[in-house]
């Protein structure tokens, strides 16, 4: 009986397992040691969004993105190397990251100054809308719009309207159930 040699590296069972470890000690031990409060919070009979709560829901994605390439590792247990191409896509995927992000990030401080009243200050109204929602509205749809165009290889109207719509549903799910929570960037300022 012939024995089958594995390839010598096994990049994404590598990265899976690495992924899922650092999701479980986030999870189990540094959000209960560095986070006072819970997921949720009942104060006053009423329930508000606990400091865990954004922690807890990046370490179930994590998570869930570890178990899904285990999943993939074994399905396909093939070596997946880094080349040049796929350097280029991940260096493709920190720029437009970033990019989102700084769009994020000045868009409602950028519009207030351009079309607000003289004198006023992001800073003070963050929390009302339209303002609140500019920056995070218009990055997010960059962001998703723009992650479906480097798969697609080209930039659709449905692409840029799907951009929208998960930035909009976002800000159904998070923000208008909450009365205390900032959508990013507002808590920065």
């Amino acid at each position: 009986m012939k024995q089958e040699t594995l390839p010598t590296t096994h990049t994404d069972l590598i990265v899976a397992i690495v992924v899922c470890l650092v999701a479980a000690l986030i999870g189990l031990a540094w959000i209960p040691l560095d986070v006072e409060t819970g997921i949720f919070e009942k104060v006053r009979r009423k329930f508000e969004i606990g400091d865990a709560f954004a922690p807890a829901m990046a370490t179930a994605l994590l998570a869930t993105g570890g178990v899904l390439l285990l999943v993939e590792a074994f399905r396909n247990p093939g070596s997946t190397r880094i080349n040049r191409k796929s350097a280029a896509f991940m260096a493709i995927l920190v720029a437009l990251f970033a990019a989102s992000f700084t769009v994020m990030l000045f868009a409602g401080s950028l519009a207030i100054s351009l079309f607000g009243n003289a004198g006023d200050e992001y800073r003070l109204l963050r929390d009302t809308p339209p303002w609140k929602y500019l920056g995070f509205l218009l990055g997010g749809t960059i962001m998703v719009s723009a992650l479906i165009g480097l798969v697609e290889r080209r930039l659709t109207i449905l692409g840029v309207l799907t951009g929208i719509g998960a930035s909009l549903i976002i800000i159904f799910i998070y923000d208008l159930p909450f009365d205390d929570l900032l959508l990013p960037p507002n808590g920065d300022y």
